[in-house]
């Protein structure tokens, strides 16, 4: 299975990785270049490299992070020979080994809050103190261009059925590479040191069952049952230019979640329903950071291992339910619009390049198919 997702926008300055075979050979790591891709593994002898999956090259940490990527844009200003995208298939990069979504988007809180607690707060008491999170399902995640099942369950007391509110939810996904140790906490400061770089991510999400389920828990079955990725993975080395300062934090959060140096990312998002695009959400406008919700994942001491996923919560911009800046179609219609069986999902994200022009990061691609 190939990324639609046009050549333009993965030039040196990108270099996104991920895991390809070619007429059903063994499954390889490659970087895109372009409408391309260059075998590492091939190229460069490099053991890690000749994996199924990111993981052994992930686990290796910074410093062999930058000399690999520093040999893939020598190779490749060097005329290395590519294979082209049309050629290939794309496989999941990377074996998850847990999946956490945040809930990271005061716009989003809010619009979600206003409709399902009209008479009460629209956030709840701890919300602006704490990055709120839930722990998701690693073997529910699935790359770009894997159909996603219409899911069953209790849709209220003695309800059992097929969702019928089927909603998506465009976020950004972190991957860890290095790991932590048990007991040890990883400070804001150590964002770099142990997250590798980023997917799209979408959560698909059945509002029915999540509404039933989540008093007094938080999301469960709604959740579970797929959550998309795209094929290709950026680095962080790749954004150095889409840091940003956060809209603000008042109250002040506490210090190990180091509100004084927390930044942003400066992403575009686009969703497209069927061939129409339905909203553009920022992700500039987040109010918690990646290296706030790294750190409280980990303030208990909860150690991290290669693979693990965290996601940004639901991007959207400021505004009302039915603003074009929403990542969900709870809050583009209101809750009175959600995805019909054969309904096709693609979110695209891009990002500010230290050129001056534009990354494209790996779409996420989805079908929806009937329950069984």
């Amino acid at each position: 299975m190939t990324d639609s997702a046009s050549g333009a926008g993965f030039g040196l300055d990108h270099l996104p990785y991920g895991v390809f075979s070619v007429d059903g050979g063994p499954r390889r790591i490659g970087v895109r270049h372009g409408d391309s891709v260059l075998d590492l593994a091939f190229e460069t002898g490099r053991p890690e490299l000749a994996a199924a999956s990111l993981n052994p090259f992930l686990a290796l940490g910074p410093q062999t992070w930058s000399e690999v990527r520093a040999e893939a844009r020598a190779l490749l200003e060097e005329g290395a020979e590519t294979t082209p995208l049309d050629e290939v298939d794309l496989h999941l990069p990377f074996e998850v080994a847990d999946y956490v979504d945040f809930y990271a988007s005061e716009h989003h809180a809010t619009n979600v809050g206003r409709l399902f607690r009209p008479d009460g707060d629209a956030l709840l008491p701890n919300w602006k103190h704490l990055p709120v999170g839930y722990h998701g399902r690693a073997g529910t995640v699935v790359a770009s261009g894997t159909p996603v099942v219409r899911p069953s369950g209790q849709r209220g007391p003695g309800d059992v059925g097929p969702t019928r509110r089927l909603d998506l939810e465009a976020e950004l996904g972190f991957v860890v590479g290095a790991a932590s140790r048990l007991g040890e906490p990883v400070p804001a400061e150590a964002f770099a040191d142990h997250v590798f770089g980023v997917v799209g991510l979408n959560d698909w999400s059945a509002r029915d069952l999540q509404a039933w389920e989540y008093v007094p828990l938080g999301p469960f079955l709604g959740k579970t049952f797929a959550t998309s990725i795209s094929h290709w993975v950026t680095p962080l080395a790749a954004l150095d230019a889409a840091w940003c300062d956060l809209p603000g934090q008042d109250p002040r959060p506490a210090d190990y979640l180091a509100p004084d140096t927390a930044r942003g990312l400066d992403l575009a998002v686009e969703v497209e329903i069927d061939g129409t695009v339905v909203s553009r959400p920022p992700y500039r406008s987040t109010y918690w950071g990646p290296a706030q919700m790294l750190a409280h994942l980990t303030v208990n001491g909860a150690s991290l291992r290669t693979g693990d996923l965290f996601g940004s919560g639901t991007i959207s911009g400021a505004g009302a339910p039915g603003h074009a800046e929403v990542g969900s179609l709870l809050e583009l219609y209101g809750g009175e619009r959600f995805l019909d069986d054969g309904s096709t999902v693609v979110l695209r994200y891009s990002a500010p390049s230290t050129d001056g022009g534009r990354l494209t990061l790996g779409e996420v691609s989805g079908a929806v198919t009937p329950a069984p």
